[in-house]
């Protein structure tokens, strides 16, 4: 079986033509069918010229020549199950590029003879699979070209035809394969191209001529060999990286990638890389390196420096063919590599000293620019300047934020500085930045400097110590006493100045100061209880100002507290109240208030006076504690009225006060709720009897102008009904009048009754409208009447009807220099405007030209008729 198989594989094999073979130009392939199904190892003879792979592929190893001669190939099947070996034969002939072969045979399954257990023998049917059939895609050769020749061993008693289905055959793309129905030759119409179509999988079918199966289908797969004929193609025309400067030798910076379309498990798709040219060549001409194989860009030389080169283009040239630069195809692409900043460099001050000043007691001022150069990249961590005194401020007087745009450290003073004090600052200055340095570098000495400051003297104001001055004193301190000195002393010890005081704010104006000496003294009597006390304080402000240049002035409070004394008698607490005449209950209770403060206020001691003697009569006085009374009314009933009831109220000061003080008690009359309802009580909430009247007397002018403007409305009613005008029946022509904001129609959308235009005197009595008025038409003058209208001839002619009525209207010399018989909005006669019309109808229609209305369209042609038509 197996060499019955080896010949047939020997008719699958072809002799292939090549003018010049290349490297790994696929010369032929060649397939082994075993029945046993084992793994089967391909190998070729000639291993110096030719090599097989495990798929069946023969290749050349390198350029052949063949021109006048033909080679031989021996390929050996090896069984590596059986270690059986089978052998067959390619045939190289010199010719063009373009493969030629002898079509190899394909059967349908055949019969094997298979051995019973009795001995008997019983022909099988078996099924194998067909080897796959391999074509080179772009192929330049005469088409169609023959692939394989399918047949059955069947055709040699009867007739068969032959027939292959799926895509490219009957389906899409279809026609891509074609056989021949009787011979079964199996051959392709066009070039293929594998990156479209890598493989088609076809079935073979054989019947006979009345189309039954002869034969199952057997499935041939088509496999389209790949040829080298795309470029790589990169991912990006440019590529972007960036790598650290000082970066060591091997740091990763970036990868590239590119495509090729080709098949990547053969040599056509296997790409390399390389570096073509780097741009600038400093410090060396080789600071990165590619893989080959991944494409990851590193560094292989150390000096990477921002500062000297900020960036870096590569051209990079990716081959396929693994590389090789004859056969392969290349594309490049260009790599720019930035170089990234670090904080490889110090900021450095430009000078060693700085100098400065700046006048006393300032704050947040500047005193002075402190500039720095760093080379590092501008607006960075690395490059912006931290600033610290590191010397000469131990008080912390300084401080040196930094500018961000400039960089420069702004040395700003933040607390006040006194020239008595300290006259000048020598400051040690360090600058560094906000992200450490590298390691291995570290700071150079220009990264330190001093600041000189020198203080400048000012005119300093005079200050009052202690400030503010407290003191205590006892109310009802008498004018013109001495109370204390207040003085202020005058910081500039080395300048001799006067001070002179005055007071700025003395609100009660009770004190007054010396300007030379600022004894303080008073000039009014001290009172606690005046509104000017606040919890007993009382605050005075003075000033005291040199004669420097310019001069300089101080303030100082001088606070006082003033203790209370029994000068205030107490009195009644309210002093109004309500009592209802029948009062229940009948009592009401009192306090009394009192200025002064305790032990010189309450405890109170309540008494109703002796006089008047009615006073007792009527009332009662009852203690119910230190602070309240009492008051209770002896008899049942109290007339209505005001009544003033005296009592006295003592204090418990060291020196009693008292003081009688008059209890107001309003008796008015109450409901049943105890609440005043009488006009007592109306006059007592703020309305007054001149309140009361104001208001009657505004209502009766509100009706007498209600009143007139009723009397207005009506006369003018009346003078309107007088300019109304009135018309006859006839002459109400209303029904032809239409409003000028509508498109109507025209008359054949109004229902109007158009007897009315007829001639009066031919319409029937009852149909005639007497006493007709309209408002915009002018009134009817019962001394003037038109003349008669003839009878029209026929009394239906609208157009005889009007023409009468223009006469009537012409001829009436009573009747305004109207143009038609509509009246417009008659205002009346002595209008100061003179009038629209100077001209007689009779007069005008005549000369008017109204053929022009003929080419509106047929109404108004029908108006230009009867306007310009004449007596006809």
């Amino acid at each position: 079986l197996g060499r019955r198989l080896l010949q047939r594989n020997k008719r699958l094999s072809w002799p292939a033509r090549i003018a010049d073979a290349g490297v790994c130009l696929l010369s032929s392939t060649v397939s082994f069918l075993d029945c046993g199904g084992g793994e089967v190892w391909f190998q070729v003879e000639d291993k110096h010229d030719f090599s097989v792979n495990e798929d069946g592929g023969v290749y050349a190893l390198h350029h052949l020549n063949l021109l006048g001669k033909e080679k031989a190939v021996l390929v050996y099947a090896h069984d590596l199950h059986t270690k059986q070996v089978w052998k067959a034969r390619i045939h190289l002939r010199p010719g063009d590029a373009t493969l030629t072969q002898q079509v190899p045979e394909i059967l349908f399954p055949w019969r094997s003879v298979v051995v019973r257990g009795d001995g008997t023998l019983r022909r099988v049917k078996r099924d194998w699979v067909i080897p796959p059939i391999n074509v080179p895609e772009n192929s330049r050769g005469q088409f169609p070209e023959d692939l394989v020749r399918i047949r059955s061993d069947r055709d040699k008693n009867r007739m068969l035809r032959y027939s292959v289905t799926g895509p490219g055959a009957d389906q899409p793309p279809t026609g891509i394969f074609i056989i021949n129905p009787i011979s079964g030759q199996l051959s392709v119409t066009k070039p293929l191209d594998r990156e479209h179509i890598s493989n088609f999988h076809l079935r073979a079918h054989a019947v006979d001529l009345n189309g039954n199966q002869v034969e199952n289908p057997i499935d041939i797969v088509i496999n389209v060999i790949d040829q080298n004929d795309n470029r790589p193609e990169f991912t990006h025309s440019i590529f972007n990286g960036s790598v650290p400067e000082g970066s060591k030798p091997g740091s990763f910076v970036m990868t590239v990638t590119a495509v090729d379309k080709d098949d990547p498990k053969t040599a056509n798709g296997m790409l390399r890389y390389k570096i073509l040219s780097q741009n600038p060549q400093s410090p060396s001409s080789n600071m990165f390196t590619i893989n080959n194989k991944t494409g990851d860009i590193i560094t292989v030389a150390a000096g990477l420096d921002r500062e000297k080169v900020t960036q870096y283009t590569l051209i990079i040239q990716a081959t396929d063919m693994e590389g090789n630069p004859t056969y392969g195809l290349s594309n490049t692409a260009t790599t720019v590599i930035r170089i990234t900043d670090v904080n490889d460099n110090a900021p450095e001050f430009t000078t060693e000293t700085f100098f400065g000043e700046v006048h006393e007691n300032r704050v947040n001022v500047i005193v002075a620019n402190l500039t720095v150069t760093d080379k590092d990249q501008p607006h960075t961590p690395a490059w912006s300047a931290v600033y610290r005194i590191i010397a000469g401020d131990p008080t912390g007087r300084f401080s040196i934020p930094t500018d961000p745009t400039t960089n420069e450290g702004l040395l700003t003073v933040v607390k006040p500085i006194d020239y008595e004090s300290t006259r000048s600052f020598m400051l040690t200055v360090e600058a560094e930045n906000e992200v450490t340095l590298v390691r291995g570098i570290h700071l150079p000495r220009q990264s330190t400097a001093t600041v000189s400051v020198r203080i400048l003297d000012l005119n300093e104001s005079p200050e009052f110590r202690p400030n503010p001055k407290s003191m205590r004193l006892e109310e009802g301190l008498s004018a013109g006493s001495m109370l204390t000195t207040f003085t202020a002393q005058d910081p500039d010890r080395y300048m001799r100045q006067t001070i002179r005081y005055s007071k700025m704010y003395d609100p009660a104006n009770w004190l007054e100061i010396n300007p030379a000496n600022g004894q303080i003294s008073t000039i009014a009597i001290l009172d606690r209880e005046s509104p000017y006390i606040k919890n007993n304080h009382y605050n005075v402000t003075f000033m005291a100002s040199d004669n420097g240049t310019p001069p300089a002035s101080g303030t100082g409070t001088l606070q006082i507290y003033l203790t209370d004394i029994n000068d205030n008698a107490p009195h009644v607490f309210p002093l109004e109240v309500e009592m209802c005449e029948r009062p229940e209950p009948n009592a009401l209770n009192l306090t009394a208030s009192d200025p002064d403060l305790s032990p010189n206020a309450g405890p109170f001691a309540f008494e109703l006076a002796n006089r008047p003697s009615d006073v007792r009569r009527n009332w009662t006085l009852h203690r119910l504690n230190g602070e309240h009374a009492q008051l209770r009314l002896r008899i049942g009933f109290l007339a209505s009225g005001l009544y003033e009831v005296p009592i006295t109220i003592t204090d418990s000061g060291n020196l009693p006060m008292s003081n009688t003080s008059y209890l107001r008690v309003k008796v008015c009359q109450c409901d049943h709720h105890g609440d005043c309802v009488d006009m007592e009580r109306i006059i007592a909430a703020g309305l007054g009897t001149g309140a009361i009247i104001a208001i009657l007397i505004c209502i009766i002018i509100l009706l007498v102008l209600v009143l007139l403007f009723v009397m207005w409305m009506k006369r003018r009613d009346k003078e309107r009904q007088a300019k109304q005008l009135l018309i006859d029946p006839e002459d109400d022509v209303r029904d032809n009048i239409l409003k000028y904001d509508e498109e109507g129609g025209g008359e054949e959308d109004q229902d109007y009754d158009l007897s009315q235009l007829q001639q009066p005197d031919a319409l029937e009595p009852e149909c005639v409208k007497v006493g007709i008025r309209r408002l915009d038409e002018r009134p009817l003058h019962h001394d003037h009447q038109y003349p008669l209208r003839s009878a029209a001839p026929h009394p239906g002619d609208i157009g005889d009807f009007i023409h009468e009525g223009l006469k009537a209207a012409d001829n009436d010399p009573t009747a305004p220099p109207y143009d038609s018989l509509l009246v417009f909005d008659y205002e009346g006669s002595g209008s100061t405007a003179g009038s629209l019309s100077s001209l007689h109808s009779s007069s005008s229609c005549g000369d008017q030209d109204y053929d022009y209305l003929g080419d509106w369209g047929p109404r108004f042609r029908k108006l230009a008729d009867l306007y310009g038509g004449g007596d006809d």
